[in-house]
């Protein structure tokens, strides 16, 4: 019996990525760098920030430290004050937590997001829906890398095999797998079912509702 939710962020609950593109591209504007289309963004996210801005930087400037973190500040500084200007939850997301939280099951987050941005934008759209959020973190290593999913899953006091992970990329596929959890692909996000399909998602879904028939079916 399915006990607990644990969701990713962007790209599975809520549509970021302009608002992301346009913290990047002030980025790399404010720098002199090239910018990118705003559907380019949707290969660049999903590993956390510092990879996002290695991803986004012309090629001869990838390792180099220096210019990262200063594209980071200026990245951080963007986004902190307009992350949702144009930032929505996805049709049919917001119902399909009131069903789930009237089935008593426990819902949470799981992101690379920047764990201050995370924080910020669930309380915004959702207010008290999700009981714990954890995002990127300092010295916390970023998915796939299961560690934050094992924390939640103890704070939420349930076992593993009574725990689903959703979320729309390979990475978070991964994750599932490395937490020993199920997992769940949402083609609606920012990668497409075909690379859930390669990632090895247990399910893929199409909207919101379908999450329900899946626990329904357990």
């Amino acid at each position: 019996m399915i006990k607990a939710v644990i969701f990713d962020l962007d790209g599975t609950l809520l549509d970021t990525l302009e608002d992301l593109a346009n913290a990047c591209n002030f980025a790399l504007r404010s720098c002199g760098y090239k910018e990118h289309p705003v559907k380019d963004y949707v290969k660049f996210v999903g590993s956390g920030r510092y990879i996002l801005i290695q991803r986004i930087l012309p090629e001869e400037y990838k390792d180099n430290k220096e210019v990262i973190s200063k594209v980071l500040s200026l990245f951080d500084e963007y986004y902190g004050e307009h992350m949702i200007d144009n930032t929505k939850p996805y049709e049919g997301i917001n119902d399909m937590i009131q069903a789930l939280k009237e089935k008593d099951i426990k819902l949470a987050v799981v992101s690379n997001k920047p764990d201050e941005f995370a924080g910020d934008v669930v309380k915004k759209y959702f207010r008290d829906d999700f009981e714990i959020t954890y995002g990127q973190r300092p010295n916390h290593a970023v998915k796939p890398d299961p560690r934050t999913v094992y924390e939640v899953i103890d704070y939420l006091k349930v076992n593993r095999n009574e725990c689903l992970y959703v979320g729309d990329s390979d990475v978070d596929m991964n994750t599932a797998t490395n937490a020993g959890v199920e997992s769940v692909g949402v083609s609606w996000g920012f990668r497409g079912a075909e690379e859930l399909k390669k990632a090895g998602a247990d399910y893929i879904i199409q909207k919101p509702s379908e999450l329900l028939d899946i626990l329904n079916s357990k």
